[in-house]
């Protein structure tokens, strides 16, 4: 019996000394952790839990128990306040403008495949903390921290486990305004091959495939190309680099499906199925392809890779805000003087980025409408925020937006933001797979319901029930075209329901009607014989 008890003792101690260690390290003061834990160990064995818990240590305050003669905390770097603009000799992408060529030999000289071969023998375990430290985020949209999504791969057992393990580089670049990685393949195309061996490496992956747009014939081809150059200098293959490492990499042509952008879907149409989403869990990292350990990753996100293993996780974490580290590809298009892709640092402000690189808005910036910040699934954001608003992840959420594929769509007072949505929304119903019911009933209410309000025609209360279908929309997809539809749709109305209301008045003035909820028919109102005249219909296929 007291050797049971010593034994729970011992159980409870430890528990107790690791909360309070825990409890004692949140407040940042390393010397309390140590006195705590000192007190803890030399607590005699009779004493009851409830005389440690109120012991003294644990009760005065944690300043009190450093000695005298510690020197007090040196006090935090200040924060940087200004980003941008990015110096060239700290750019990733030297080729972005067909300054040299693609094939091997120029790729080396602008530093391509330089001491791949050491990085790879340094182990999947030193790349995945180099990742880490240099806070890279996914560039395809989401955000997620790219080390530890690596790092899913590497489970407990993995080495035991048979089945081959695969990468997957998502090339199906298919978000309206964005146009990055089909730079990437096109006139960079070595610096994806040597990302796709690194980061097959940090994940101990047999091969890799490349899901490319189908409609990109010229990437295509141009990736295959420095692939069989790769293949042919040993850079990639049996024995890759010479490091004793056996990495193939394949390219796979799509058909165009913007829904195979979304993992999963990417993944069955790999497999030779329609590409519709699956269901999570079981994720990629454990049935993945071919029901294999898998990582689907952007093309980005890859390229990136060999170069933050090079010059070091903190080179690139030092460029943008915290949490927004390192450098991106911005495509910027619509209407600017200059439209273009450009890489620069993270959270560089918006107007610093188009007045820099795209020569201004048309116009002058007064000119300037909205902008789209991250491709045509983020919301849109007014003139006013676009003032001060920074480019990267935290910025653009507390603004109400999103970061996503840095694909920025500029409007200026001479486009209409009405018919710009209700554009996005016909794309959006033609590209659900019909999977899910939300998503496939709610794009097709939501697109005629869009086509009315360009015409001017409804009620001011339908733009309250028009949004609260992308609310109910919202979230109860298998992937994320729900929210892709939905969120264009809540940025217009959050930020211009007047522009809408007018258009209805002046509809409803022009009909002869009245411009009240609930007006006449000829306002666009509701019409109780229009069923019986044939006029009203349902969604259409």
């Amino acid at each position: 019996m007291s050797k049971h008890k010593s034994t729970r003792g011992r159980l409870f101690e430890c528990d107790l000394r690791q909360l309070s260690i825990m409890l004692a390290s949140r407040t940042g003061r390393s010397s309390s952790v140590r006195a705590i834990s000192k007190s803890l160990s030399s607590t005699p064995a009779a004493a009851s839990p409830a005389s440690i818990l109120t012991s003294s240590v644990l009760l005065r305050p944690l300043q009190h128990s450093r000695g005298l003669a510690t020197p007090a905390e040196p006090a935090p770097a200040p924060k940087r306040t200004k980003f941008g603009p990015l110096k060239d000799q700290d750019r990733i992408f030297q080729n972005l403008y067909s300054h040299h060529g693609a094939d091997l030999k120029s790729a080396q000289k602008y530093g391509d495949w330089y001491k791949t071969k050491e990085i790879i023998l340094k182990g999947h375990d030193w790349i995945i903390n180099e990742i880490k430290t240099s806070g890279l985020r996914g560039r395809g949209g989401a955000g997620f921290p790219s080390g530890l999504k690596w790092s899913f791969m590497n489970f407990p057992g993995w080495d035991k486990d048979t089945r081959p393990r695969y990468l997957v580089v998502n090339a199906d670049e298919g978000e309206p305004g964005t146009c990055k990685d089909r730079e990437i393949m096109r006139k960079d195309p070595h610096k994806l091959i040597e990302g796709c061996l690194i980061a097959g490496r940090a994940m101990n992956a047999t091969a890799a495939y490349i899901y490319i747009r189908g409609e990109f014939y010229h990437e295509a081809t141009c990736l295959q190309r420095a692939i069989q150059e790769a293949y042919a200098a040993g850079l990639i293959g049996k024995n890759a680099c010479g490091s004793g490492y056996d990495f193939d990499v394949y390219v796979h042509r799509g058909m165009g499906a913007y829904i195979c952008g979304e993992e999963t879907s990417l993944i069955e149409s790999l497999e030779g199925k329609p590409g519709k989403p699956r269901l999570k869990p079981p994720f990629p990292a454990s049935v993945g392809l071919f029901g294999c350990p898998s990582t689907v990753t952007n093309v980005e996100t890859v390229a990136v890779a060999p170069t933050i293993c090079r010059r070091g996780g903190k080179w690139f974490a030092s460029f943008g805000r915290e949490r927004n580290q390192g450098t991106k590809l911005f495509c910027i298009s619509g209407n600017v003087n200059n439209p273009c892709t450009v890489e620069e640092e993270m959270s560089i402000p918006l107007r610093e980025l188009i007045d820099r690189h795209c020569g201004g808005v048309r116009g002058g910036w007064d000119n300037l409408l909205a902008v789209i910040p991250g491709g045509s699934s983020t919301p849109i954001l007014p003139k006013r925020i676009c003032d001060d608003v920074l480019m990267d992840f935290d910025a653009l959420k507390d603004a109400q937006s999103g970061l996503g594929t840095a694909a920025v769509i500029v409007l200026d007072k001479s486009a209409d933001v009405v018919r710009s949505i209700a554009r996005l929304s016909v794309f959006y119903r033609h590209e659900s797979c019909g999977q899910c019911t939300p998503c496939r009933e709610g794009s097709k209410w939501t697109e005629q319901i869009m086509a009315r309000f360009e015409r001017g025609q409804g009620t001011p209360r339908e733009i309250d029930m028009l949004q609260e279908l992308t609310k109910q929309v919202e979230g109860h997809s298998i992937c994320a075209l729900g929210e892709a539809f939905a969120w264009p749709i809540q940025g217009l109305i959050r930020h211009f329901r007047p522009e809408l209301e007018a258009r209805m008045k002046k509809y409803a003035e022009l009909q002869g009607g009245s411009a009240r909820a609930g007006g006449s028919a000829r306002a666009g109102g509701w019409d109780h014989n229009a069923v019986d005249q044939g006029v009203l219909t349902a969604p259409g296929p």
